[in-house]
């Protein structure tokens, strides 16, 4: 089992300037933030971090940016995927892995391929890839959805296939997983609402949005639920319920940069064809972080 890929990671935000460009010292802000706040490990360039809106030139700078800062304190899981899989395949190899745990890469998008579609495409980004793969099923944004026999089908298959980021808002879907899933093969909640629940069933932890937002709460929650500690866990839960909801009534990430506006660390601004959150939601954004 990959242990470091257990407990809180958080899908990081790309910071933008007014002018759009990134803000790299923003981010330098943010990665300090989470790591000294509890964070276990970081996901560079997920769908919150806007990766469909950055070119390659600005990705290898994030890339470098979130390196430096981070200098080693804790793992990294660079997000490669795509609906071409050539195009994954040539990122991988092009890309210097030797800082990363593992990728994480989504099932492909827009092209709805058949289950034994989405089987060969992880097969040949398996066989591509150096470090380990967390597969990222997320129906919502791909418009298919991973079922679990070809999630097990993919870790039974193949060794550097070590976990799966589910983010399909579905728990009895988390739960055939959990109960069919090899030994080792880490399943991971991919959403946030959801997170403690699964991992009181038997997940090994969470990639999140709000959970960088509000580290030190969200890592000690998810902690108390590796060690079985629901009590605990859910007071922690309620009290960030309300903002979890706020962040996706929207958009992700114009909500959860809304809630970095509120507490200094960024601006809200995102790139089309995404826009900022509506002046009423970062008023409600702006009342619970007041208030907490």
């Amino acid at each position: 089992m990959n242990n470091k890929l257990i407990g809180t990671g958080v899908a990081l935000v790309t910071p933008f300037k007014e002018d759009l460009t990134v803000d790299h010292d923003a981010l330098t802000q943010i990665v300090n933030f989470n790591i000294e706040n509890g964070t276990n490990y970081l996901v560079i360039m997920g769908t919150t971090g806007e990766s469909v809106t950055v070119t390659k030139a600005e990705k290898e700078t994030i890339i470098q940016t979130i390196c430096k800062a981070n200098n080693g304190r804790v793992p990294l899981v660079l997000g490669i995927g795509g609906n071409n899989t050539a195009v994954v395949i040539e990122e991988i190899k092009t890309t210097d892995l030797t800082p990363f745990e593992a990728i994480l890469s989504v099932s492909p998008y827009y092209s709805k391929p058949t289950q034994e579609g989405i089987y060969q495409h992880f097969k040949a980004v398996s066989e591509a890839c150096p470090v380990s793969v967390i597969l990222y099923n997320v129906p919502g944004r791909t418009a298919s959805n991973m079922l679990p026999e070809t999630t097990i089908r993919l870790a039974k298959d193949f060794k550097n296939i070590v976990a799966v980021k589910e983010a399909g808002n579905n728990i009895g879907q988390y739960l055939k997983l959990l109960k069919d899933k090899p030994e080792d093969f880490l399943v991971i909640s991919g959403d946030d609402d959801l997170a403690l629940g699964v991992v009181l069933a038997g997940g090994s932890g969470v990639i999140s949005v709000i959970g960088q937002a509000v580290p030190a709460q969200f890592s000690k929650m998810i902690k108390l639920g590796l060690e079985g500690k629901a009590k605990e866990a859910y007071a922690i839960h309620y009290k960030l319920m309300d903002v979890i909801g706020f962040i996706f009534e929207e958009n992700n990430p114009s909500g959860i940069k809304a809630v970095f506006e509120a507490l200094g660390l960024c601006r809200a601004s995102v790139r089309l064809p995404l826009v900022e959150a509506t002046a009423g939601l970062k008023a409600k954004i702006k009342d619970f972080v007041a208030a907490n």
